[in-house]
């Protein structure tokens, strides 16, 4: 006998009701569906669970689709892990195609660029080079990042383009120009933005490096980067790939430039791929520029997806290719 003071209740009088009359969150139609053998990337697709990440990868895809349609801003802000795991021809195409408006890098993603470019490698040792006190300090890196920004600074140009023009001159043997990202770009003539903090990429440690030429470049880069996002309004997408901190933290800014110059940015679509869902990301790219925003009766919305970029980037670039999605299964999930 239980020496406790209360006892348990007894159930017999709980209310129940049939599962018929309630509204569930998953339903077996929107259950994934086998692609068999031998299947296209479209039923591959159209195959995939109507729940969750399911349907957030159908909704980023479909604003894509629409803000090209409707000639807004799709615009991708890209880490350097993007690029050393060899997602550049992938950029490429979708530039080629359309698919990007502009590229915002942070100077990681600048320095893996610039030295697949000069000599097809890139991402050094660190835990070797570190203890010998030889991190960060080739050569050619420290003297052409710098240079850059010094002819940035010079001919009154943001980091970005100024990174576009010098590979294509000709001063460098760029052995490798047709898988740089900054060289197709400056190609198609699609602006690339390059955002700094300064101390935090290897050129800054050079004796090449001019504090007043990279602050110039990459701030002439920010009000590009805020001209560019005042673009998103009315439908546009905003895409960010392996930054957890400078580029969430440079969009949120110009989120709040754009509003202060009168333009609303609604309705827009944000995103963060990564394999880790950081704080800042979450915050400045997912939930806050997208709060509460809409117009004409389409909700802003702020998505993110979490899996590994070499994985990821290439599904996306490939649905994106094949139009898809062309229509939708979707539950409330």
């Amino acid at each position: 006998m239980s020496i406790y003071d209360i006892q348990p209740i007894t159930l017999g009088g709980a209310e129940t009701y049939p599962i018929a009359d309630r509204w569930s969150k998953v339903n077996v139609r929107d259950f994934a569906r086998p692609s068999g053998k031998n299947p296209s990337l479209k039923k591959f697709l159209d195959g995939l669970p109507g729940i969750l990440a399911g349907n957030d990868l159908r909704d980023v895809l479909a604003a894509i689709h629409r803000a090209k349609a409707r000639k807004r801003a799709v615009l991708w802000g890209i880490g350097g892990h993007v690029i050393k795991v060899g997602l550049g021809p992938l950029l490429i195409e979708l530039m080629r195609t359309g698919f990007v408006s502009g590229l915002a890098m942070n100077g990681a993603a600048l320095i893996h660029d610039f030295e697949i470019a000069l000599a097809g490698q890139t991402s050094e040792d660190v835990d070797t080079a570190l203890g010998e006190g030889k991190f960060g300090m080739a050569q050619e890196t420290g003297l052409g990042i710098n240079e850059i920004a010094k002819l940035a600074h010079r001919i009154r140009l943001g980091y970005g383009e100024a990174a576009g023009q010098y590979l294509h001159s000709g001063i460098l043997a760029t052995k490798h120009l047709d898988a740089s990202v900054l060289a197709a770009a400056y190609k198609l003539r699609i602006p690339v933005t390059v955002h700094l903090a300064i101390g935090t990429d290897i050129p800054h440690m050079h004796p090449a490096a001019e504090g007043a030429a990279l602050g110039a470049a990459s701030f002439t880069d920010f009000r590009l980067f805020c001209a560019l996002v005042q673009g998103m309004d009315g439908g546009g997408v905003y895409l960010n790939w392996g930054s957890a901190v400078i580029l969430p933290e440079v969009f949120l800014k110009a989120v709040s430039v754009a509003r202060n110059a009168g333009v609303k940015l609604q309705p827009i679509t944000t995103a963060n791929f990564d394999f880790i869902q950081h704080y800042r990301p979450m915050q400045n790219v997912v939930k806050r520029p997208t709060a509460g925003a809409k117009k004409a009766g389409e909700n802003s919305k702020g998505i993110a997806i979490t899996g590994h970029h070499e994985l990821l980037m290439p599904l996306v670039a490939a649905a994106l290719a094949s139009g898809w999605p062309s229509g939708t299964r979707r539950t409330k999930s």
